[in-house]
This record gives C-alpha cells, sequence and structure tokens, in this order.
C-alpha cells in the first residue's frame, strides 16, 4: 500500500465514521480483492479495527487514545559504555513477554533487529546515553531507538567524505558500509531495514523510512534533531522470515555473502542526467556481485547519465551486474540506445 492510499483510506473512515469494505472499495474506484488488502495492511498496523460480522462488518480508525488502552511498555534509559546488546534484549523479552506475545517469526526478527540496532549505537553512535522504548499494541509490536550522538547519516558522510547527508543515505541503503570495517560488516542497518513492517531512521535533518508492506521507501526533511531515532515496528503474528531476507540479498549463489542490494534511484533525485550524478548513485556498488536499479519514480534520464551506468561502469567492473526495476518506458529507449537494445 503507498503512503498515499493509506492516508485516503484513514481520512475517509475518519471522516465518515464506521465504514464497510464495499463502501471503500466504491469510494476509490478499486477491486473488493484490492480494498481488502490495504484493510488487512491498516488492521495489522493497529490503525483500523474491525466491528460486526459477514455482511455487517465495518472498519473504524483507530485513535492514540485506543492504541494505548491494554497495552504492555517498556521504557528506560543505558549508560552505553559497557553495554551488552544481549543484556538489554532480555530485560525487553522479558516485561513485555515477547515468546509468548509474538508469534515465533515476529520474534525471531525483533530479536535480530532490536539487538542490532542497539549494537549500533553501543558501538557506533559517540552517545553516552540511549532511550529504549518498547510497546504491544493489539496487532504490532514498536519498539524506539534514541541516542543523542553523532547521527547515523553524519558519520557516514563524514567517515567517506561525501557531498552530504543525503548521499548518506544512498551509502546506508547500499549496505557494506561501516564506519568500523574491522569490526562490521555493514549489514546490520541494511538487512534490519528490510525485516520490519515500518522502520524509519530519522538523525539530523534526514529521515528515512521503509514501508514494506508496500514496497516503499521514502526520505523526508525534519526539523533538527541531535543524535539518531530508530523507529521499528511489525505485526505481532507476522508471516515474514527472518532466513528468506537473508537469503534475498545473501543466496545460495553467492555461498550465502551478502552480494546483491537494491538501489532506490530516486533518492538521489527524479531527474538524473550527468555522469557525476551517475558516480555518486554507483559510488561502492563494486563491492557486490548484483546491483537492482529501482528506477521507480524517476522521471528523467540524460545520455551521460545512462552511459556512464550501463557502459562505462559496466566496462570498468565486468564481475558487477547491474539488473533494473520499475523503469518507465518513456525512459527506456535511452537505456536501450546505450546498451545496444538489451537491458
Amino acid at each position: 500500500m503507498t503512503a498515499y492510499m493509506k492516508d485516503k483510506i484513514l481520512n475517509y473512515i475518519n471522516d465518515k465514521g464506521p465504514v464497510s469494505g464495499a463502501t471503500l472499495a466504491k469510494m476509490f474506484n478499486i477491486s473488493r480483492q484490492a480494498i481488502n488488502k490495504h484493510i488487512k495492511t491498516l488492521i495489522e498496523k493497529g490503525e483500523i479495527r474491525k466491528e460486526g460480522t459477514t455482511r455487517g462488518v465495518q472498519y473504524i480508525k483507530i485513535d492514540r487514545h485506543d492504541q494505548e488502552e491494554g497495552i504492555t511498555a517498556f521504557k528506560k534509559k543505558y549508560l552505553l559504555e559497557g553495554l551488552e546488546e544481549h543484556i538489554v534484549f532480555e530485560q525487553f523479552e522479558s516485561t513485555l513477554n515477547l515468546r509468548k506475545n509474538l508469534g515465533k517469526n515476529a520474534y525471531e526478527i525483533v530479536r535480530y533487529a532490536f539487538t542490532e540496532i542497539m549494537n549500533n549505537a553501543i558501538e557506533h553512535s559517540n552517545s553516552r546515553y540511549c532511550d529504549v522504548e518498547g510497546v504491544l499494541y493489539p496487532y504490532r509490536c514498536r519498539f524506539i531507538f534514541r541516542d543523542y550522538g553523532i547521527g547515523v547519516f553524519f558519520s557516514i558522510y563524514k567517515t567517506f567524505d561525501l557531498e552530504d547527508e543525503n548521499s548518506a543515505v544512498l551509502e546506508v541503503m547500499k549496505g557494506k558500509k561501516t564506519t568500523m570495517e574491522k569490526r562490521h560488516s555493514g549489514e546490520g542497518i541494511f538487512f534490519t531495514s528490510k525485516s520490519g513492517d515500518y522502520v524509519s531512521f530519522r538523525s539530523h535533518k534526514v529521515k528515512l523510512s521503509f514501508e514494506n508492506i508496500a514496497e516503499d521507501v521514502l526520505l523526508e526533511t525534519h526539523k533538527h534533531q541531535k543524535g539518531t531515532e530508530v523507529i521499528f515496528e511489525i505485526s505481532r503474528r507476522s508471516k515474514r522470515l527472518i532466513n528468506d531476507i537473508f537469503n534475498k540479498y545473501a543466496p545460495e549463489e553467492y555461498d550465502y555473502k551478502f552480494e546483491k542490494t537494491r538501489v532506490y534511484v530516486r533518492l538521489l533525485q527524479k531527474e538524473l542526467v550527468s555522469r557525476s550524478e551517475a558516480k555518486r548513485l554507483l559510488f561502492g556498488v563494486e563491492r557486490f556481485k548484483e546491483v537492482l536499479l529501482d528506477f521507480k519514480g524517476v522521471t528523467m534520464l540524460g545520455q551521460a547519465f545512462a552511459d556512464e551506468v550501463f557502459r562505462v561502469f559496466k566496462k570498468q567492473h565486468p564481475g558487477t551486474a547491474i539488473k533494473i526495476e520499475n523503469l518507465s518506458s518513456s525512459l527506456e529507449p535511452m537505456i536501450f540506445h546505450i546498451v545496444d537494445n538489451k537491458i
């Protein structure tokens, strides 16, 4: 579900009160099957709830007061020096009784993501303290980390002498980029971002959000905030498997090593014309054997950009395969021309 459709459905339910699935399908001119998929996602995320049975079913928006009724919460400030992430998770797990309150799949994902983010705060944030919060809603589990250190994007930007913090966002998303190469692989944030239903990283003025159910990524600018805030949400009965996430980007064909990545091209910008832009986009991807460039939302490609990506880079790095997805049909001729009608 796109964030746009989600907001439209929520706003309509909020304005009209309880509504049926048939009413929503008619209102937005989409099939019942499509609206039911959207409804299921919103229920799992705790945004709406179902009332009634069979033909009398209606959907109601859950406000913040409703969400906070009957939940169990965890909230604690940790001194990071000498802290071990598994100790924090044991306290979090015990307080929320996660083994009982989460399905097996969700529990394994939460344990992985929680300890990865905690480890990043301990070893990378340069913060003295970290606030950790956790909540069990009726349909989802949520936890938040907030440190007051250097900031995840600023750290990458400074370490690798990038153009700005937005450039650091691309490096974080590609994976294998870490400020401690001798001790870390740079995989933690990458796989964590793929494992939840919703995952966001906010630091300084940059907020990067992953809507994984909708397979969408958002990059926003906010008021400056010191340090890093990470929000992670997942359905308590999620069917997602942590091993499926690993296998997608570290498959058997690459000996289960992290050799595949996805780059959301529009996060660089929507109109790409120059070689310098191509070089920024592809910076460091030669570390991978396969790179999927997702062109969703890109509205313009210049010949110099396409030539750098699909001819020059390929010639310089024959061991890295460049694949494409979600390319607008209007942009195909430019790439076809560069690669002799072969994508």
